[in-house]
């Protein structure tokens, strides 16, 4: 079987490393905000070609402090309205009703699966006061079009940056990051993190994820125990060095899913061959999807939904289950993903191509 995505063999690849790095935080007997958390920090800002990193629990904190940190200092007020993609992930969603802001659904591109700039403009309203960019699959979304918005209406820009691992920065006030350890660059647990320029905003974050505190035993605000953990910023450390090579790496299996892969069945991803895409997910769409990846199964190729219901359509938001986005919940009908990842070999690559091209 070749699966859809080996952590295992992803992360074998530092076991030596790793195993060192256990024994170096195990040795210092400081395992909550200390050298490790710092390091990464300055390292993860830097490749980021931004001021200030702040680790945080996981990337649905990431979203939510960003957004908390932003009422805090003034930016926002409570039952502000943000607009994000309707095909999103729902922790996008999430982390803007988390902050008690209202997020307001767009309909994505079908071609690029992101957030269509010509459809926000006719969503903004007086209560509008932000948008929460999705990279989707780690896909850039067009950002110079958003840009231009933001600058005309005033708007705050935060990146849901989750899937989004190196992607170019074009200019947005905040972008959030999840290591989940699925993600391009992931750790062997949860984790998180929000990366800005914004002086007042970082210091305001580095208060919130530890109890709205500065000083021990000290609370100037309802903060949270949402900290990025040390020994998982350790193995951070370790994989951010080579997180471009892995990048180029996918990149160049999905030139050859691209290039090689033909039948008329299956709509592949659009793309310019540029750097502004990661390819967390490389997914396909087919009108026959549960054929097609029963299909795949018995062939000995595992694929993953991401995702079969839209925002919109949980259980959790029962009152927008009624609305219609026609083209997300196209999207969510028919989406699958193909195996991805640094570690697929050549040969791997090949029998999905052959196997595709047969079906």
């Amino acid at each position: 079987m070749i699966s859809f995505l080996d952590l295992k063999k992803i992360n074998q690849r530092y076991e030596v490393t790793f195993q060192e790095k256990l024994k170096t935080v195990m040795d210092k007997g400081w395992y909550v905000l200390g050298e490790e958390v710092e390091t990464f920090e300055r390292s993860f800002a830097d490749y980021c070609g931004s001021k200030y990193c702040v680790g945080v629990a996981n990337g649905l904190d990431a979203i939510t402090l960003s957004f908390l940190g932003y009422i805090e200092t003034g930016v926002l007020q409570k039952g502000d309205e943000i607009i994000v993609p309707a095909n999103t992930y729902i922790a996008s969603i999430l982390g803007i009703i988390h902050a008690g802001l209202v997020p307001v659904l767009v309909e994505p591109l079908i071609s690029t699966y992101n957030i269509d700039p010509a459809k926000i403009e006719e969503k903004i309203s007086e209560k509008t006061k932000g948008i929460l960019i999705v990279h989707l699959y780690g896909q850039l979304a067009d950002m110079d079009s958003i840009m231009e918005l933001g600058y005309k209406y005033d708007l705050l820009i935060v990146e849901d940056a989750a899937q989004g691992h190196g992607l170019p920065f074009k200019g947005s006030h905040t972008r959030t990051f999840s290591f989940y350890p699925g993600k391009n660059l992931g750790a062997l647990g949860d984790g998180g993190a929000v990366v800005t320029n914004d002086e007042k905003l970082a210091k305001v974050l580095q208060r919130l994820r530890n109890y709205g505190s500065d000083i021990k035993y000290y609370n100037e605000s309802i903060g949270f125990n949402s900290r990025l953990d040390e020994l998982q910023t350790a193995f951070l450390n370790v994989k951010l060095a080579d997180l471009n090579t892995d990048n180029e790496k996918r990149r160049s299996i999905a030139k050859r899913y691209i290039t090689e892969i033909r039948n008329e069945k299956i709509v592949l991803p659009e793309w310019d061959f540029s750097q502004n895409h990661v390819f967390h997910l490389f997914v396909i769409r087919s009108k026959n999807r549960e054929e097609l990846q029963e299909y795949l199964t018995q062939n000995g190729i595992q694929t993953l939904i991401h995702y079969p219901v839209p925002p919109h359509k949980q259980k959790a938001l029962p009152e927008w289950n009624n609305l219609s986005f026609p083209i997300t919940e196209q999207i969510h009908a028919e989406v699958l993903s193909l195996p991805m990842s640094p570690v697929l070999t050549g040969e791997e690559v090949d029998f999905v191509i052959e196997t595709l091209n047969r079906y």
